[in-house]
């Protein structure tokens, strides 16, 4: 096995909460995935932004933005 960067572990570790966190909710339904999705987006936002991604923010208002617009009647 190769040695693994902190970085790398780190990456490795988010990914297998989120999984964890995901089939966790999965039993509450899509409303339980929608949560997990929401909450790694926030998580995957926050650190773009510390590695110097300005637009991340934007990215993610926006798209959340066009789905409110898509339901909000």
């Amino acid at each position: 096995m190769a040695a693994q960067t902190k970085a790398e572990r780190q990456t490795a570790n988010r990914l297998a909460h989120f999984q964890k966190r995901q089939a966790e909710r999965a039993d509450r339904g899509p409303r339980g995935l929608a949560e997990s999705w929401m909450e790694r987006a926030r998580a995957i936002a926050a650190t773009r932004e510390k590695d110097g991604d300005e637009e991340v923010w934007n990215d993610l208002s926006r798209s959340i933005a066009a789905w409110v617009a898509r339901y909000d009647a």
